[in-house]
């Protein structure tokens, strides 16, 4: 009987790396409901604007003056200027997102080139983008965009370069050590030989090998920058009112909390709940790429 189950496992194909990595992925359970809960929130967010009978910056003359409360008409209330909050929750959770995503692509890809050059190349190479990575890393990242911010009105695509370009210092030195360590490797070695550049080498053979980590990188960062996004909006240096955002429906609920709590509790969840899962989406993608067995 052993023998026979023996044999059946030799006569198994082998699976392949990503129906490996998508079935460590399944066992993370956290990480699948992550999933989930992001996907479900991204389809409210591209259509709840389309079924809401309300736009964000429509307002009700009746109700201006003071927050209104949850009732059938307005499921989380109005604000004091007689506007949806939901439709401004949802809205804004575009904004929040959309500058989170567009930031951490701007970042991985930064970090990317940096660590890769660093990598490959060693030498003074090294030395000179690693002590301008030091340098950006030694420098506090909040005070230095809000004197940006204060600087220079707050356009969306302005704040995702400004986010963007302040944190992708940890995934260039992710970046670096894979290349360092795969720049060695018996099939780099072979490509060589073979006459391929350095520009083949690092982008045709190294890099695909260092899309797992690279990966989650991305994944973390996407976090980070929806939290840089939503305390700027919330100190009044991000995306500025009519156009919402959660970090700033923060800010005008911050008046009305001892009277209309249910103003600033529905924004702060949505930061918490997304961030959360994303870095719980990001710890399944380490697990499942990078076992430790």
């Amino acid at each position: 009987m052993i023998d026979a189950t023996i044999k059946l496992a030799h006569l198994a194909p082998p699976q392949s790396y990503g129906r490996r990595v998508l079935r460590r992925f399944l066992k993370h359970k956290l990480a699948v409901a992550s999933l989930a809960f992001l996907f479900l929130m991204a389809v409210v967010i591209i259509i709840g604007p389309f079924v809401s009978p309300y736009t964000f910056d429509g307002q009700d003359f009746t109700l201006i003056g003071s927050p209104g409360p949850m009732n059938a008409q307005h499921w989380l209330g109005t604000d004091e200027l007689g506007r949806d909050v939901l439709t401004r929750l949802i809205y804004g959770g575009r904004v929040s997102l959309a500058v989170g995503l567009a930031g951490a692509i701007i970042a991985t890809i930064a970090g990317t080139l940096v660590g890769a050059l660093s990598g490959f190349y060693r030498g003074w190479t090294d030395i000179l983008l690693m002590r301008f990575t030091d340098v950006m890393l030694s420098i506090p990242t909040l005070p230095l965009v809000l004197l940006l911010s204060g600087l220079f009105r707050p356009s969306p695509p302005l704040l995702v370069a400004i986010v963007g370009m302040l944190i992708w210092m940890g995934t260039a030195r992710l970046v670096r050590s894979q290349f360092l360590a795969l720049r060695e490797r018996e099939f780099v070695e072979a490509a060589r030989a073979l006459g391929a550049g350095g520009a083949r080498l690092m982008f045709r053979h190294i890099l695909p090998n260092a899309i797992g980590p690279i990966t989650v990188a991305a994944t973390l960062a996407v976090g980070s920058a929806i939290m840089l996004e939503s305390a700027l909006s919330f100190l009044g240096f991000g995306i500025q009112p009519p156009v919402p955002t959660w970090g700033n429906l923060l800010n005008s609920a911050s008046p009305w909390l001892s009277v209309a709590p249910w103003l600033a509790i529905p924004p702060g969840l949505m930061i918490f709940g997304t961030v959360l899962a994303v870095n719980f989406l990001g710890d399944g993608l380490r697990d499942a790429m990078e076992p430790k067995e």
